[in-house]
């Protein structure tokens, strides 16, 4: 069958719907999905077409964890539904010391087949207690997964592969980028987790990305080819586990890395990133690797002040031009 066009949003519906139809034992939990399908109408259609296994819950964090949790104890596959990111701090207790790490407690005698959806990112003027970018606390933390789709292939690709994994993953996905479209393969197409993908070849700098990251580096590789400058689009997809074996294979091309997100500058994914390359590819790199990232401040109510703490096309730009030029 052809591919669909889809936005993120139906992507992220269609890969549900596909996989509750395929096994019942799979159920979303969470708030306002019945009566809203979800805030960004991620799950429109989705309480109509499988009755009882859409279930509201109160606003309460630690509760909806806790309801996840128990039920992939006991034989269900859930789909946990945090509403926004930001709300996580509500619940760390439930995943970092109980979700993540129950399975190893118990030497491998129970799975925990839960996916924890987070809505993430800025950009939509929702001011600092609903912009933030909190990946890397969980790429921190043993026993969770982490999975950070871009392009609605990937999106739907993606939270199929982790709905069927038989441990914990965390699913962020992009609130700017809900309302995206793009090329959506019909049917059952999963993605593996911790495989990268080279979305666009270049020969003189790799630029890493994930998430909103991915396409401020796609028009900075545009804006890059005026300049003579060939830049090669890694984009992750999953943190954790993570594809370093694409990565070095660009990197030991290009002999330059950029890695590009959206979360702040110090203690980001990019910093862990920056690392392992140093001490694996060392030898093969030009230049040291640079990163573009958010200002360490909370993010503005302000557009204009939002706009200047976040990365720009801009900000990939200079980057790359001051280690290609050295």
């Amino acid at each position: 069958m052809p591919d669909s066009i889809l936005s993120s949003s139906a992507a992220l519906a269609e890969g549900l719907h596909e996989e509750m139809a395929r096994d019942e034992t799979i159920c979303i939990v969470g708030e306002d999905l019945v009566a809203h399908a979800g805030i960004f109408g991620q799950f429109k259609g989705l309480p109509e077409s499988f009755p009882g296994r859409i279930i509201d819950t109160p606003i309460s964090e630690s509760a909806i964890i806790g309801l996840g949790l128990g039920s992939a104890l006991t034989g269900l596959r859930p789909v946990v539904d945090l509403h926004f990111s930001d709300f996580v701090t509500c619940c760390m207790d439930e995943l970092v010391n109980q979700t993540a790490k129950i399975r190893y407690m118990l030497g491998g005698q129970v799975k925990i087949p839960m996916v924890i959806w987070c809505p993430d990112g800025a950009g939509i003027r929702a001011a600092a207690q609903h912009s933030q970018s909190l990946e890397a606390w969980f790429v921190h933390t043993p026993g969770l997964k982490v999975v950070v789709p871009s392009e609605p292939a990937d999106v739907k690709g993606l939270i199929k592969t982790a709905i069927r994994d038989d441990d914990p993953v965390m699913f962020f996905q992009h609130k700017k980028l809900f309302a995206k479209e793009g090329p959506v393969p019909a049917g059952d197409v999963t993605i593996p987790l911790g495989q990268a993908a080279v979305k666009r070849p270049g020969r003189d700098v790799t630029l890493i990305c994930y998430g909103s990251g991915y396409y401020l580096c796609e028009e900075a590789a545009g804006k890059l080819e005026g300049l003579k400058i060939g830049a090669e689009v890694v984009d992750l997809r999953t943190l954790k586990p993570l594809d370093m074996h694409t990565v070095a294979g660009s990197i030991r091309k290009t002999n330059r890395a950029v890695i590009v997100h959206e979360a702040c500058l110090t203690g980001g994914f990019g910093a862990e990133l920056a690392a392992r390359i140093q001490e694996q590819l060392f030898d093969d790199l030009k230049a040291p690797v640079k990163r573009v990232a958010a200002k360490d401040v909370p993010v503005p109510f302000s557009p204009s002040l939002e706009d200047y703490v976040l990365p720009q096309v801009s900000d990939v730009v200079e980057a790359v031009r001051s280690i290609v030029n050295r």
